[in-house]
Formats: C-alpha cells, structure tokens, sequence
C-alpha cells in the first residue's frame, strides 16, 4: 500500500521569473527608477522641443508615471502594512540615485538647465528640489494607493458575501 494516494500531487515551488525577482528588491527597483529618470530627462532636455507646452507637459506627465509605475510595481508585491517603511525608503533611494546620476552628468558637462549647461550651484538646487519632491510624492502616493487598494478590496470583499 503506497504511502500517499495517487490523487495527491507534489508540487515544488515555482521560482520567481527573473522580472518578479526585480521587482522584489527595494534598493534594485529605486536604482533602476532614479537611474531611468534621470535619464529620461537629460534626453528629453538634450534634444526635445521646448518652446511647445504639449511636449513639456508630456515629458513631465511621462516622467510621473514612470516613477509612479516603478513605485506600485514594487509595492504591489507586499502587503499595505508594510508600505509605511518600504514607500519611503524607496523614496530616499530613488531620489539619492537621481542625485548622484545629476552629479555625474554635471560634472561631465551634460546635465542642463534650459538651454545652458549646468553647474555645480545649479545641481545643489535642483538636489534640494528632487529629494523633497520625490520624498513627498512617493510618500504621499502610497497613501493614497494603500487607500484607494483597501477600499477596492473591501468592496470586493463584501460583493462575494452577497453572492454567496
């Protein structure tokens, strides 16, 4: 008589794809994101079309989704309890990466403000700016999330209670 029925399946674990692995890792993802955006911008301030008000609100509302898609791409993998360490921390990430890419292109002459290039007083600005911005965006972002999936769930929740 065999030990176990021949019903019952034994399964391994499935090991996470390499993409699910990525957007696992908070430090991966901030870098991957800081690193992205910044050069995004350093493209789209290079070689874009300043003087139309379509592509400047285009490249900005690209570049917010981006980081906000990055964000909830990597948030989405835990619970909403852990989003109070983990969205901030991210932040700090995100915002030290694109700090230090800014820093790099300064130096090597292609980081730009307008149509001049940028200097090291310019990158100290533009740090101060990015780290309150990101900071407080990301932040506030995964409240808003955290809310806005709690409440979705909750509905959820309580339309299968009615149906069964």
């Amino acid at each position: 008589m065999p030990l176990l029925r021949s019903t019952v399946m034994m399964t391994m674990p499935e090991e996470p794809d390499f993409l699910r692995k990525v957007s696992l890792s908070l430090p991966v993802m901030a870098i991957l994101t800081g690193a992205g955006l910044r050069s995004y911008r350093a493209l789209v301030v290079g070689f874009g079309w300043s003087d139309s008000w379509l592509w400047i609100a285009g490249t900005f509302i690209g570049g917010a989704v981006f980081l906000f898609l990055m964000a909830t791409l990597h948030l989405g993998n835990y619970p909403a309890r852990a989003w109070w360490w983990r969205a901030p921390a991210f932040a700090v990430l995100e915002a030290g990466t694109e700090i230090l890419m800014s820093l790099g292109l300064t130096l090597l002459g292609l980081e730009q403000v307008g149509s001049m290039v940028a200097t090291l007083e310019d990158w100290q600005v533009a740090s101060a700016r990015i780290a309150f911005f990101r900071i407080a965006g990301i932040t506030v972002f995964a409240v808003v999330l955290a809310l806005v999936s709690t409440v979705v769930r909750l509905l959820l929740l309580k339309g299968r209670e009615g149906h069964s």
